[in-house]
């Protein structure tokens, strides 16, 4: 029988898959290195196991004691799966701007789970460097790994992503790309990799708020670099001794957006759904795209899965709030996704004008559909209303049947941007649409204005 005795076995030995489309105008072969493998879906999991062995190794870690560390979520994970095998407590130190489900799932693992503001600098008593410090100090029979300067974090990855890498493409990798936060991924691998051959290039990504690529290319620390960004998983405000400047051939910053509309796009049209910095990872390949030739090899490493990031990044209504939803990728599914937990009103032929008035005044909603039993006959919009309403006088409008105009049509729910609003005019002033929940929804020009324009 072939079976792993534990969890933490099957750690390692993640495919390399072949991007098919969203790089076909890059002449290289671009591979991804899918660290979602791993059982804690990151590629933490190996750096995490590394070093509490480590520790267990250098007496700094005895049985029945406590973990507690800082974590943007994916060590923590690792983490959580090792002190379940190996009978630890685990305490981890979050930043508030990391996503729900990274909490969420580190609690369902076991873990402690302590909030900390994003805005203060790492030396602040609420930071989660210095509640995890803090708390180390505290607790009797504790551990604190700090993933930051603790060098098992990069040995992990020349011990074992490194020789993957290199044997999977058979050394004929020439280009390195991986987003850079602790830096053990990056530096780890980029060593064995240039060990084995020194003109393998790495490049670093990196991301606007950072202090690493300025960092890399003058040798100044520069605290004006500094400021939130809202990218998870890459970039710094400190310099971790995890990052081996000195293997790093050149650092490529990415904004937020391009890094968030980079990881739908990767979900999307490759199938790889997976977290913030893969997006970032291959947004700032895509820049340096033209340094590449058909001769070259690339593998962009990615860290971790979109299972992370489905109330973020994977969430239209928070990507469209930020102003990053692409208006070439608005469809009428996502528009109508703003009417989310409103239910459709509708009029039926047999109600008065002044009950509908009413409804419109009541919501703040313009147009109407008009049902008789399951069926849209007609529509009601204020157009009709207030013509009603000048020649009468608010008195005795009549019935619904007397005034609406034809039913609304009903549109594909991938229909495009510009073919709604070919649809929508004067003489068409709404249209329906079966939304996500097969529910009948309703899309005005006022909806298409707010999807393009969210701050409007």
């Amino acid at each position: 029988m072939k079976y792993y005795n534990n969890i933490l076995e099957t750690i390692g030995n993640t495919p390399l898959v072949k991007f098919n489309k969203i790089t076909k105008d890059i002449p290289a072969l671009v591979l991804a290195k899918m660290e979602t493998f791993n059982p804690g879906h990151s590629t933490k999991d190996r750096m995490a196991l590394k070093m509490v062995e480590d520790a267990e190794k250098n007496g700094l870690l005895k049985p029945g004691g406590t973990i507690i560390e800082g974590t943007s979520g994916n060590t923590g994970m690792g983490l959580a799966l090792a002190a379940i095998v190996k009978g630890y407590k685990l305490i981890c130190t979050l930043a508030d701007k990391q996503s729900k489900e990274k909490m969420d799932i580190l609690r369902a693992m076991g873990a402690e789970v302590i909030v900390t503001p994003t805005n203060v600098s790492p030396d602040d008593p609420k930071s989660y460097y210095s509640v995890a410090k803090r708390l180390n100090k505290e607790i009797p029979n504790s551990y604190y790994p700090n993933q930051y300067d603790n060098l098992s974090n990069r040995t992990a990855h020349y011990e074992q992503t490194g020789p993957e890498i290199w044997e999977q493409t058979e050394g004929k990798i020439t280009h390195l790309v991986v987003g850079v936060g602790t830096g053990g991924t990056i530096s780890g691998s980029a060593k064995y990799l240039k060990e084995q051959n020194p003109n393998i290039k790495i490049w670093g990504i990196d991301t606007y708020g950072s202090v690493f690529k300025k960092f890399h290319e003058t040798g100044e620390f520069d605290e004006k670099e500094i400021y939130s960004y809202i990218t998870e998983g890459i970039g710094e405000d400190i310099l971790p001794e995890n990052v081996d400047f000195s293997l790093i051939d050149h650092f490529e910053k990415v904004t937020d957006k391009d890094g968030v509309i980079m990881t739908r796009r990767l979900a999307r049209e490759e199938g790889f759904f997976m977290g913030n910095s893969a997006g970032s990872a291959v947004a700032g390949l895509m820049q340096l795209k033209d340094q590449l030739t058909k001769d070259d090899v690339v593998v962009v490493i990615f860290h971790d899965h979109g299972s992370r990031y489905v109330g973020k990044m994977f969430n239209d209504d928070w990507v469209r709030d930020r102003g990053f939803m692409e208006t070439d990728k608005i469809n009428a599914l996502s528009v109508a996704s703003s009417h989310e937990g409103k239910k459709l009103i509708t009029a039926t032929p047999e109600h008065n004008l002044s009950d509908v008035l009413n409804l419109m005044t009541r919501y703040d909603i313009s147009h109407i559909p008009v049902k008789d039993g399951e069926e849209f006959v007609g529509a009601i919009g204020d157009s009709e209303l207030y013509s009603v309403v000048a020649k009468k006088g608010g008195k005795d409008l009549g019935k619904v049947k007397d005034h609406m105009s034809k039913p609304y049509d009903f549109v594909d729910g991938n229909a495009s941007l510009e073919e709604l609003a070919e649809i929508l005019s004067k003489h068409n002033p709404a249209v329906l649409v079966r939304n996500r929940s097969n529910e009948v929804d309703i899309i005005t020009i006022h909806d298409i204005i707010s999807a393009i324009n969210p701050k409007s």
